[in-house]
């Protein structure tokens, strides 16, 4: 495996914004203003490629959430929102988009500075797909409609001509939790639908990568979003308590690991708001005998290494038939050798740091608990260096169904290689999980790639390729992988709510 150094300092931050960004204590943003947590702590975001510290951010408590729920639902029930004409937003949404391509630069720098991913797929994925989120909801203001019905009204009160019809309105204010992973584009996926549809928003970004979000609202103040519309308090997972079970929330939309997802239902309860849940991942990655090998191993080595591992539908339970099984894992080793392991800000870096040292615990926690249970590492299987939080990309072999490694979701760039015989064996395997969020085939076979596709219980099936992701296409899980689907059509549906009304002629 090849390496690049990490140790020395991250890369001197290159441009002037990000500099003056960076250099000065971040605040939350309430009703259009920066403006200080009213405890007037604050906490440090830290470089997980070094543990140097990145910024100083504002520690928001439940009096700011109180005050950022008040600056939402203010504006919401003004009115002005609400009926904001159509194309009005759509442009206000379109502009949006365009400033984020406008700083694409500094948002990828920064995601590879907060998060530690590579500057290249923060560029090339992250900032361009929060830009093209942006740009798809700006499409839907003028496309959002209900319909006409010729009701028999059947217990109508008096005998008369009818006029039935419905709307699709929004829901009202919607508290948002985001993950570290996909920071600022968690962000576009929860906010982009929410404002195409008329809802206020209060984001409550994770407390190891707020940057982005912070940034964003800079977006969104300069291209003319109302104040009280959007407003970003960081901080720890307090708040993000206060602000699910706040009785004057409508929505809580969360991203983030399915056992804080279950706090989330039950903190809902109180006024019985609406919710909406992307959660864990445990995907499996099925590749069959007469599989493209070159093409299956390139798209497993990407499945649990994009992020580092770090992506919720990551393709860590790759299957593969016994006839290929010793020549594909041949392959893998030899490509994950090949991986360069580093600093996002370095571009040659393939694999880059956890966020955080308390995740690098949790992984390097797992990777002995494997080789502690019977597993064998054929690649990796340790922590790599000694500054920063480094993992080596790892594929396990040798593994059994109860082992925690097989079950349990990791969020590192680990793998398992299982082989298989048959179909039917494979499906059944694939399906054995708490999750659902995603699922992947690799075959020549078209009548097989239809029917396993449809077997599989996953939100997503992606058939010879991998992370497979576009803002028309719904994304979300089945079982313990959530509740509802973000993106595309569906996603309107999450943050809209149907009225019928009826006239008597």
């Amino acid at each position: 495996m090849s390496v690049t150094s990490n140790n020395a300092p991250s890369a001197t931050v290159s441009s002037p914004r990000l500099q003056e960004f960076l250099s000065t204590p971040q605040r939350l943003f309430i009703d259009g203003q920066w403006v200080e947590s009213s405890s007037g702590r604050t906490f440090n975001t830290y470089d997980p490629a070094t543990g140097n510290k990145l910024a100083e951010v504002a520690q928001g408590v439940e009096a700011d959430i109180d005050a950022a729920i008040a600056a939402a639902r203010a504006v919401f029930n003004e009115g002005s929102w609400v009926s904001m004409r159509p194309n009005t937003r759509e442009e206000l949404l379109f502009a949006i988009s365009q400033k984020i391509q406008e700083w694409a630069d500094d948002f990828a720098e920064l995601e590879a500075l907060d998060n530690g991913k590579p500057l290249g797929i923060a560029a090339a994925f992250d900032v361009r797909s929060a830009a093209d989120c942006f740009r798809y909801y700006a499409g839907w203001p003028s496309k959002i409609q209900g319909s006409v019905n010729n009701p028999s009204m059947i217990l109508a009160p008096v005998e008369a001509e009818f006029h039935s019809y419905t709307r699709r309105e929004p829901v009202g204010v919607c508290a948002q939790i985001i993950p570290w992973n996909f920071p600022l584009l968690m962000a576009a996926w929860k906010i982009a639908p929410a404002l195409a549809t008329g809802n206020t928003v209060v984001l409550k970004p994770a407390e190891q990568t707020p940057l982005t979000a912070l940034l964003l609202g800079k977006v969104l103040k300069e291209v003319g979003v109302p104040p009280g519309v959007v407003n970003i308090v960081t901080g720890y997972g307090d708040i993000g308590a206060a602000l699910s079970s706040h009785a004057d929330v409508d929505k809580v939309a969360f991203t983030g690991s399915t056992e804080v997802g279950k706090k989330i239902v039950e903190s809902v309860k109180g006024n019985l708001k609406k919710v909406s849940l992307e959660l864990g991942g445990k995907s499996p990655n099925i590749v069959f005998a007469d599989a493209d090998i070159p093409s299956a191993v390139a798209g497993a080595l990407q499945g649990f290494t994009l992020n580092s591992g770090q992506a919720c539908e990551a393709g860590t339970r790759v299957y593969v038939h016994e006839d290929i099984y010793d020549q594909f894992n041949a392959q893998l080793v030899e490509a994950v050798k090949q991986l360069n392991i580093g600093p996002g800000t370095d571009p040659t870096s393939d694999i880059t740091p956890l966020v955080s040292e308390e995740q690098l615990d949790r992984v390097v926690g797992y990777l002995n608990q494997g080789k502690t249970d019977g597993a064998q590492a054929i690649v990796g299987g340790n922590r790599w260096g000694d500054t920063g939080y480094y993992v080596e990309p790892t594929v396990f072999t040798n593994t059994t169904p109860n082992m925690s490694i097989v079950q349990e979701e990791i969020f590192g760039p680990v793998a398992i290689s299982i082989p298989f015989s048959s179909e039917d064996e494979v499906i059944t395997a694939a399906n054995d999980s708490e999750y659902g969020l995603a699922a992947a085939l690799w075959t020549k076979d078209l009548s097989r790639a239809h029917r396993v596709a449809s077997r599989l219980q996953a939100g997503s099936v992606w058939v010879n390729t991998y992370h497979a992701l576009d803002s028309q296409l719904p994304f979300g899980g089945y079982h313990q992988s959530g509740w509802g689907r973000e993106l595309g059509p569906e996603s309107i549906e999450l943050y809209t709510q149907v009225k019928s009304v009826t006239i008597a002629l």
